[in-house]
């Protein structure tokens, strides 16, 4: 069997169906990240121009996108598609607030609330990584593991695999 078209599901409902090793590895990274760090609810990846390409729920991602006709139920506030939305805004802003500071790149940015914490990583090329997690998490501990995903998707998160994650994406919805 092609290593193309081998499948390998996903805990959290993504098919890996015909995606590349490159694309798989960064499935099984992200699904890592949220099955091995503690109080982490929900992952995504948002490439620059502000769409998704990594979930941790995509059923949910295509419930968000599909609306009521979709036969799919919306997830919970806080669902990957929910936190596409925030992680881009988020993104911008403080890209916007480090311009004006002339404070040079953000690498992260966390907002503690009372319900949850928020976490944004730049990527690559304006790529980021935005994860959702609850209020009493170890926020060095989730950093950390960011900060490998980054590592380990960085190099690999080239203008093709950001299409070929996008395509796939579409098709999950």
């Amino acid at each position: 069997m092609n290593a193309h078209t081998k499948p390998s599901p996903d805990p959290h409902g993504a098919t890996t169906y015909g995606l590349s090793n490159e694309a798989r590895n960064l499935h099984w990274l992200l699904a890592n990240l949220v099955n091995e760090v503690p109080g982490v609810h929900s992952v995504a990846v948002v490439s620059s121009d502000g769409l998704l390409l990594l979930s941790s729920d995509p059923g949910q991602a295509a419930a968000a996108q599909g609306g009521e006709d979709s036969g799919i139920q919306a997830g919970p506030k806080g669902s990957s598609a929910d936190l596409a939305t925030i992680v881009s805004g988020l993104g911008a802003l403080t890209t916007g607030a480090a311009k004006l500071m002339a404070a040079g790149n953000v690498k992260q940015t966390m907002v503690a609330m009372e319900e949850g914490s928020l976490f944004v990583m730049s990527i690559s090329d304006g790529s980021l990584l935005g994860v959702h997690a609850s209020p009493d998490c170890d926020m060095s501990v989730i950093a950390y593991h960011m900060a490998l995903f980054v590592g380990r998707a960085g190099h690999v998160l080239t203008p093709e695999l950001r299409s070929e994650l996008r395509k796939s994406m579409e098709k999950d919805q």
